[in-house]
Parts: C-alpha cells; sequence; structure tokens
C-alpha cells in the first residue's frame, strides 16, 4: 500500500521532514521509501510503503484480532482433547456391551439349572460385576444417549436382584467346613474303592485318541503297578524285525513327543503284545516262542524262557497276522500269556505265569481257535477274546480260569479307526490301551463288582 507520508501518520512524518535522506529502512524492520521530492516551499515529500506483517500494530483492531485468533486456537485445542476423551470412552462403552452380552448368556444357564450352580462360578459373576459398577459413571458422563444408559442401569439392577436370589438359594456356607466335607467324602470313596472286587466286564466306551503316530501297528503302554509320581510312556513301533524302544516321561511328553530315553534291546521283538510291569519289558523274542524280561532300570536281560510247544512266527497268531502268536499280558491278579499250541488243535491256551522267573504257575486249555480270535485281554482272571480286527467291533467270548468255564457274550465297541493291532488291559487304570491303525487310543471299561462290607465273613 502506497501512502504519502504527510497524510497518514503525522508523527512519523515529523520524524523525516527536512532533507529527505537515502536511508533505506527494510521492508521487515518498518516503513519503506520508494521516492522523494521538494514541494515549492522546499518542503521534502516521500512516497512509502507501509509494512505489511506489523500495520499499526498499536491499534485496537489488531489486538483483537490477535486475541481471537487466540481463542480459535484454544477452541481447536479443547476440540482435539474432546475427541481423544470422545474415542475414550467410547472404548469403554463397547467394552460394557461385550461384557453385559457375556453375562446374559451366564444367567441363561444359571436360569436353566439353578441348583448346580457351585460357589466358584458365583464368584466369578461378582467380579463381573464388580468390574461393571465402575463403567456407570463413565456412561451417565459421556454416553449421548441417556435412554440406552437407563436401559442398562435397569438390567444391572436385575442382575443384581437374580445373583441376591441365588445366594440366597444357597445359603452361606462355610466354605472351609464344604472343604472338609469333600476330604471326608473322598476319604470315604478311596475307602469304597479297596474294598472294590474283581469284577465282570459289562461295558466298553471310548475311544480317546491320545497320538497319531507310526505305522499301522505297534504297541504303546504304561506300567499298572508303578507309582502315581511314574507316569512314563513306552512306544515300540511295528510288529517285527526291530529292536528300538522309546521312553516318555510323562503322557504330556508323549503327546508332544519329547522323548527322555531310548532303548536298544538285545533281541528283536515278534508280534505287538507286549507289556511292562513293574520296570520291566516283557516280549517275545523274534522267531522264537521265548518270552524276553529287559530291566529298563539296568539295561539288560533278567530272565528269558520258553513256552512249551507254543506256536510262533504265524502258526497261530491273530486273525490279523503280524506275528502275533503269543501275547503276554497282565491283570488284578498278575501275568498271564495267551497262545496256541498243536496238542491243543490251535486252540487258545492260557498260562498263569511269575513275573521273575516266567515260570508258568497254571495252564487252561481253552476251545476256541486262536486263530478265529482278534486280540483279547484278561480282567481279573478272565480272557475276553474280540473281533478288533473288524469295523464292527465287540467282545463276544469269555473264559474264566476261576471256574474253567465260558460264555459267550455281546459288548460292542467303536473301532474307530478300522483296525486294532494291540489291545491290553492296565489294571491300576481300568482302562484299554489300543494301537488303532496308526493311532493311540484309550478306551474306558466298566466293570460289575461286589462291594466287601465289614460284615462278610
Amino acid at each position: 500500500m502506497r501512502l504519502l507520508l504527510s497524510v497518514l501518520c503525522p508523527v512519523l512524518g515529523l520524524t523525516i521532514f527536512g532533507l529527505c535522506p537515502t536511508v533505506t529502512i527494510g521492508p521487515k524492520e518498518g516503513w519503506q521509501v520508494y521516492s522523494s521530492a521538494q514541494d515549492a516551499d522546499g518542503r521534502c515529500i516521500c512516497t512509502v510503503v507501509a509494512p505489511e506483517q506489523s500495520l499499526c500494530s498499536r491499534d485496537a483492531k489488531s489486538r483483537q484480532l490477535r486475541q481471537l485468533l487466540e481463542k480459535v486456537q484454544n477452541m481447536s485445542q479443547s476440540i482435539e482433547v474432546l475427541n481423544l476423551r470422545t474415542q475414550r470412552d467410547f472404548q469403554y462403552v463397547m467394552k460394557m456391551e461385550n461384557q453385559m452380552k457375556g453375562l446374559r448368556t451366564k444367567f441363561r444357564q444359571i436360569e436353566n439349572d439353578r441348583k448346580s450352580i457351585i460357589a466358584r462360578n458365583f464368584q466369578e459373576l461378582k467380579e463381573t460385576m464388580d468390574e461393571l459398577n465402575p463403567l456407570i459413571p463413565v456412561l451417565e458422563q459421556y454416553k449421548m444417549d441417556a435412554e440406552l444408559i437407563s436401559h442398562f442401569k435397569e438390567e444391572i439392577r436385575n442382575l443384581s436382584v437374580v445373583l441376591t436370589g441365588i445366594q440366597e438359594e444357597l445359603g452361606a456356607f462355610d466354605y472351609d467346613e464344604l472343604f472338609q466335607r469333600v476330604l471326608r467324602l473322598d476319604s470315604r470313596l478311596r475307602s469304597c474303592m479297596g474294598k472294590l472286587t474283581c469284577g465282570k466286564l459289562m461295558k466298553i466306551t471310548g475311544p480317546a485318541t491320545i497320538k497319531t503316530s507310526g505305522t499301522r501297528f505297534g504297541a504303546w503302554m504304561t506300567d499298572p503297578v508303578a507309582s502315581t509320581r511314574n507316569n512314563r510312556v513306552w512306544y515300540m513301533d511295528g510288529y517285527t524285525n526291530s529292536k528300538i524302544v522309546r521312553e516318555y516321561k510323562t503322557m504330556d511328553d508323549f503327546v508332544s513327543g519329547v522323548v527322555s530315553r531310548t532303548y536298544s534291546l538285545p533281541f528283536k521283538w515278534e508280534g505287538t503284545n507286549h507289556i511292562v510291569y513293574n520296570g520291566s519289558l516283557y516280549y517275545n523274542k523274534y522267531q522264537s516262542n521265548i518270552i524276553v524280561k529287559y530291566s529298563f532300570e539296568t539295561g539288560s536281560v533278567l530272565a528269558q524262557r520258553a513256552l512249551e510247544f507254543a506256536g510262533f512266527y504265524n502258526m497261530y497268531p491273530y486273525t490279523w497276522g503280524g506275528y502275533s502268536d503269543i501275547d503276554v499280558m497282565t491283570d488284578e491278579l498278575g501275568m498271564w500269556v495267551v497262545y496256541a499250541t498243536n496238542q491243543n488243535a490251535g486252540n487258545v491256551v492260557i498260562s498263569q505265569i511269575d513275573p521273575d522267573t516266567l515260570h508258568v504257575l497254571n495252564t487252561w486249555n481253552t476251545e476256541y481257535s486262536k486263530r478265529n480270535a482278534g486280540e483279547s485281554f484278561m480282567i481279573c482272571g478272565t480272557l475276553y477274546i474280540s473281533n478288533s480286527h473288524l469295523s464292527g467291533a465287540k467282545v463276544y467270548y469269555a473264559y474264566s480260569t476261576k471256574d474253567s468255564s465260558y460264555e459267550y457274550i455281546d459288548i460292542p465297541f467303536h473301532n474307530q479307526y478300522f483296525h486294532i493291532s494291540m489291545l491290553s488291559y492296565n489294571a491300576k487304570e481300568r482302562a484299554l490301551y489300543a494301537w488303532n491303525n496308526g493311532h493311540q487310543v484309550i478306551f474306558n471299561v466298566t466293570l460289575f463288582h461286589v462291594i466287601k462290607t465289614d460284615d462278610d465273613s
């Protein structure tokens, strides 16, 4: 803006009246002189340009403009803070809505079966309520929809009423007293279990698949007489021409594939019907009717003995083959061997043997063909024979060594993977270990028991 100095700023005009100088002021420092001349009276007339940024900086309107700008900046910062708080509070709202949905689901379950709720579930609900309570003021302060807030508050009141009703229904339990009652019940249950005598097989359920590994045929087992702290698992893949046994410290390690030790046996095995009993492995020596007892602790053979007249090397196997002529097994009464002989016309022979010396203690000759049997197992001195190689598997024959009698039965079980090459009873766990076509599975068994009372003679 070009102006005449004498017109605009008289004070400044007084300063530069006189000789119009050669002084030059920068545009950012003040007024700038563009030209100068003298009038008829000899007065100096200058043409100047006012500075762009601070034109009459002391003007009242300029101050008002700056103040207005500061207010706009302050308002902008306040809006930003409000935006951040709104986002944070929206997250609180979403969190509460999700928790309310979870509470609705839980209380539907409670209403369906109030009687079965336990103190732990009640405590979890109380903790959830404690987490929700601080969120209510947040909703009241920031939530725009007052009607929704009111709805949430009403639901929480209703939940509180339900919780109060549940608490009254459960009663004011003394949890220390409850814990002592549980301990007493556990003691009575263990005492009752100790009085259980051997029972008769009534039902087989499952299986539970523990792991999928190895070939179609093999064996895996735990020790039925080991202490409760000894949970080792042994694994023998294949049914012939192998000597490698893998050991796992726990069932979890077995599932994860964490091998603790690997043993190389002095003799190859034959078949899949091996057992571990009291820290030793019992198995059929390759191409022979010899049973070998191998100690995992010493890594040596403690005993080996031939079964007189017993067929071997697929002479009298189970129906599926696999050199399954000799089957070593255990139950509540000790150790057994199932096999067949020419003298018994290829029919099943049962012998009870001494675990230490492998001497035969007693023998029973049955009239059931060994080649017609699938897998078999002993429970409480009774041999149970199955057709486990078929998809519609069942246990259909039972021979009792107690009275040398047999019966035909019909106990089906699920052959989930279509071919079972190993079926072994674990008396401690009351379960059947099986190798089911490359899957290691466990069946639960139900026995009919007779309880001995203190009045029994």
